[in-house]
């Protein structure tokens, strides 16, 4: 089942959010720690600190809603080592993320020299 079709934007907050916070505490999070346009359509996407919650904010142009998933026994593959507070993710890669895989994958290196 497609819950999200063609969302202009999909952004994860790479910080672990206290899901105390329903649709005002988000949309604060939204606007000033990840200094977004809140009502573009874009998908934000929010995880516990257990990596076992999902909140995903959006507007759908009468309102804001919010779309929640807990699972029961795993835990989702949060990229909470990048470096920037903020990821844009693909279409795809919600779908990866909401299905249990790696939505980052191997991050590039770089090497001077391979000759050590």
């Amino acid at each position: 089942m497609k819950l999200f079709v063609e969302p202009p934007k999909v952004y994860l907050h790479r910080d672990f959010v206290d899901f105390r916070k329903s649709i005002n505490g988000l949309a604060a999070i939204v606007e000033t720690d990840m200094a977004l346009p809140l009502m573009s359509g874009a998908l934000f996407v929010f995880c516990n600190k257990g990596k076992d919650k999902l909140k995903i904010l959006f507007w759908d142009k009468t309102g804001f809603a919010l779309w929640y998933k807990r699972l029961e026994k795993n835990k989702f593959k949060w990229p909470s080592k990048l470096s920037s507070p903020t990821y844009s993710l693909s279409e795809q890669q919600l779908d990866w993320l909401l299905s249990g895989y790696d939505v980052v994958g191997h991050q590039a290196i770089t090497f001077e020299s391979v000759v050590l």
